[in-house]
């Protein structure tokens, strides 16, 4: 149910799950920040996986760009997990406040400004 509401409320918004499943799962379950950060992140994969599914078939997807990103991203993902491991839980918990407040504040920039409406079409 966390990982559905997330889901609907990250679309509505347009910010990551994560943004809001990793709260949830430590507020809501009582995880550790760090397990419910490597929670969220292996629910990214099949939801990424069908996403990009679904876009190859609209002619949407990139092969060489996605494999370029996919190969760095695993090695970020690889260099952050052991970060993470190697930094205080409580460091991690700041860390991870002060990007929820940055998304925030950008959300409220977008909504009072022209930037986060669609262009209108004649």
């Amino acid at each position: 149910m966390i990982g559905l509401a997330a889901g609907v409320v990250a679309g509505l918004l347009g910010v990551g799950g994560g943004a809001l499943f990793v709260p949830a799962l430590t507020i809501g379950l009582g995880l550790g920040h760090v397990e419910a950060e490597a929670t969220s992140l292996l629910a990214i994969i099949p939801v990424a996986l069908v996403g990009a599914w679904r876009q190859h078939g609209h002619g949407n997807v990139d092969l060489r760009t996605g494999t370029l990103i996919g190969v760095l991203a695993t090695a970020g993902a690889v260099g952050g997990a052991a970060l993470a491991n190697a930094v205080p839980e409580r460091a991690l918990q700041i860390a991870f406040a002060v990007l929820i407040v940055g998304i925030a504040a950008q959300l409220v920039r977008r909504a009072l400004t022209d930037e986060g409406r669609a262009p209108e079409h004649p």
